[in-house]
């Protein structure tokens, strides 16, 4: 794939501080790039790097294969389009509102009204083209919004945490309309975000960023299932990490001691090594106590007690005592069926090729 704009060598600076270090960054053709970290890990300020509206204080922009700057940057921001957190409508018409762009661009009012129509359809407000921008609810305002920009036919999408201030049913709805659309059309977008699960459900890569700095790019189930450090680890949700030592090892099973319990890993590494280990909340199921265990890929079968439950929407949270905090997430019927409750026990199983294993370099 061919680059659409890439970073080299790019720093900003405050006051001698440095808040944005990024060495590399490439976004490509028909990707959908997700930038993911949490407050103050430099997201904003590397979006307004990418779209151009701040200059980099060292290194280097370019925008389809040149260098930007100076005379260039107002040419290049025309080729791209920002959607917001906050909608940012005029007081007018939601076909107006959408038209606004076309209409400073000079474009002929038949064709307007061909674009505008389209994407008003495309994004399921076509009933409400003549409506007023003051009266729609938040998710017909952000719709508008995305229609405003994808109109312009941009070849650069950029999207600042523009599901953020929408309810949940709304916010699902909309991130599966969007990304069916981008996916379609191939728009080469970057999302900017905080919400780890959004980056899952529309990126393509995932770039995580922390402290001013892009620590993993990668694909987003790889990102998600093998995080580079322990750092990234937590911020895409894993919360079992554990420092195990490797008891025996043969032919790419290792087994370990984790807390006094042995477990059995798919990795390639030593007796005597020690290794940092990482397992999602996913990846664990939990039984009851003398529950049969077939023949089957599950190896490493932990019995435990619940030391918390805690609801999170749909699922639970469940924090298992096994020689060491391992947590599981379950469906509130199997909470019921399993009677789970704290101090019960139970029986924590995962897969060898579960867990994880990240870089440890101070572990010997």
């Amino acid at each position: 794939m061919s680059s659409v704009l890439s970073l080299s060598g790019v720093q900003v600076a405050y006051g001698g501080a440095v808040v944005l270090e990024v060495p590399a960054l490439e976004i490509q053709a028909g990707e959908i790039l997700a930038v993911i970290g949490p407050n103050g890990a430099g997201k904003s300020t590397l979006l307004r790097v990418i779209g151009l509206l701040e200059d980099p204080t060292a290194g280097e922009v370019r925008f389809k294969g040149g260098t930007v700057g100076g005379s260039d940057v107002l040419a290049a921001r025309r080729r791209m389009a920002t959607v917001f957190q906050d909608p940012l409508l005029v007081d007018d018409t939601v076909f107006g509102n959408v038209a606004l762009g076309l209409r400073f661009r000079r474009v002929a009012d038949a064709e307007i009204a061909s674009r505008v129509h389209a994407w008003l359809g495309r994004f399921g407000i076509g009933a409400l083209a003549d409506r007023p921008a003051r009266t729609l609810s938040g998710g017909e305002a952000q719709r508008t919004a995305l229609a405003r920009a994808l109109v312009l036919k941009p070849e650069l999408l950029l999207l600042d945490e523009p599901f953020s201030a929408l309810d949940q049913p709304t916010r699902e709805a909309l991130i599966g309309e969007l990304g069916g659309i981008l996916r379609e059309d191939r728009i080469t977008t970057v999302l900017v975000t905080h919400d780890r699960w959004e980056a899952m459900a529309l990126g393509d890569r995932v770039a995580v960023m922390m402290g001013g700095k892009v620590l993993q790019v990668d694909e987003a189930g790889r990102l998600f299932r093998a995080p580079v450090s322990e750092e990234v680890a937590r911020f895409v949700g894993v919360e079992t990490i554990l420092d195990c030592r490797v008891l025996s090892s043969q032919a790419g099973l290792a087994v370990l001691d984790a807390g006094g319990q042995k477990i059995e890993v798919a990795t390639e590494a030593p007796p005597g090594a020690r290794l940092r280990i990482c397992l999602r909340p996913e990846d664990v199921t939990l039984l009851a106590p003398g529950t049969l265990h077939p023949a089957s890929s599950v190896r490493n079968h932990l019995a435990g007690t619940v030391g918390r439950l805690v609801a999170v929407g749909p699922y639970v949270r469940a924090v298992i005592d096994c020689g060491f905090h391992l947590v599981a997430v379950v469906t509130h019927r199997s909470v019921e069926e399993l009677g789970l409750r704290e101090g019960a026990p139970v029986i924590a199983a995962f897969k060898a090729t579960a867990p994880h294993v990240i870089p440890r370099g101070d572990l010997r």
